[in-house]
């Protein structure tokens, strides 16, 4: 009996030494990321993931020492090398990072979204007068010249035996003088110095008025549209969807998913370190596009009013962020628990509007 109390006691302390490390140790907590994820202040620290990661460590008493990564990329081989516990901030969860064999991921705790950041730059006197050859409008006058000509050939054809002085029986000075007419009629400023005589001229003319009501209703849409974008100053993108992306320019912040992205989209890739040079690439006119976080576009944007560039309409594609720890560690499933805590009660929520409304 008293062998067996003694081995009771051996195996409570053997288990309370495996989990002891988890509130003793102090846990080596990388982190990666720009802003509004994490955020750099002097010697402070702050953002999304920070925040997040903060709730989490205090709902389990961790106590911890926060590392810089130079990237996520570095910050992820730092847990496959176990050089650090846990990497935090805006890892994207990617199949490829999944088949490392020393790394893994907790709960997500943060669905993000690649965004877009385009330069709009000031338009020129070339761009201004090209809005006069859209489509839209060019289609319109070619639609109003064919329909010019048909009435005015009708009625040429109609008034040319007995109204041959207005319209004369030669073809082109009578089609000519058939379309001045019909361009009269179609303007409403009715000089008067051509009039069909003839009951088939005056009934293709009846035709003609009734028809020209909807003519000039959807010539004048095209040329106020044109105008207003020419007085305006502003001129379509060149960038409007995501296959326009192919073969541009595209600068990426090396280590980051975005990477990815750009290489399945057949981009020139143009490397840099981080957001702010990335960004600068594009105020230099570098590159013509940046692929980043969504949401870290939309903060620097906030935060730099001033900036010439603008946010695409468009996302790439949308990506769930987790911490990255050891496919064996103790930490996940508190961490997962905790993660799913802050979500149902919305702090998760509260903490991304704080930072980006």
């Amino acid at each position: 009996m008293r062998r067996v109390r003694r081995c009771s006691v051996v195996l409570a302390l053997a288990c309370f030494g495996s989990a002891l490390p988890l509130q003793a140790n102090e846990l080596r907590v990388g982190i990666s990321g720009s802003a509004p994820f994490v955020i750099q202040d002097g010697d402070s620290t702050s953002g999304i993931s920070l925040d997040i990661w903060r709730r989490v460590a205090e709902d389990n008493n961790y106590s911890y020492e926060l590392i810089p990564q130079p990237s996520p990329k570095a910050g992820i081989e730092a847990v496959d090398e176990g050089e650090i516990d846990v990497l935090v901030g805006p890892i994207s969860i990617t199949s490829g990072r999944l088949a490392m064999p020393g790394v893994d991921f907790t709960q997500p705790y943060y669905l993000g979204k690649s965004g877009v950041l385009l330069p709009m730059r000031p338009p020129s006197i070339l761009s201004r007068v090209q809005v006069f050859f859209g489509w839209a409008v060019i289609s319109s006058v070619l639609v109003l010249i064919s329909v010019l000509l048909l009435v005015g050939s009708l009625i040429w054809l109609a008034e040319r035996n007995r109204n041959s002085e207005q319209f004369p029986r030669q073809w082109l000075p009578g089609i000519s003088s058939g379309m001045w007419f019909a361009l009269v009629t179609l303007t409403t400023v009715g000089y008067g110095d051509k009039a069909p005589i003839t009951r088939t001229g005056r009934s293709i003319t009846g035709a003609w008025m009734m028809i020209s009501l909807i003519a000039v209703s959807s010539l004048t849409a095209s040329l106020a549209s044109a105008f207003t974008l020419f007085l305006s100053g502003a001129s379509e993108s060149a960038i409007s969807t995501p296959e326009q992306l192919n073969g541009r320019r595209v600068a990426v912040v090396e280590g980051t998913s975005d990477m990815e992205l750009a290489q399945r989209g057949e981009m020139r890739i143009v490397g840099t370190a981080n957001l702010r040079s990335a960004i600068q690439l594009l105020v230099d006119q570098q590159a013509d596009a940046l692929i980043f976080d969504r949401p870290a576009i939309r903060y620097h944007l906030k935060n730099n009013p001033d900036l010439a560039l603008r946010l695409a309409p468009f996302t790439l594609s949308e990506e769930t962020y987790g911490f990255v720890i050891k496919p064996d560690s103790p930490l996940r499933t508190p961490m997962d628990v905790s993660i799913l805590k802050l979500q149902r009660q919305g702090k998760v929520a509260a903490i991304a509007n704080r930072l980006l409304d």
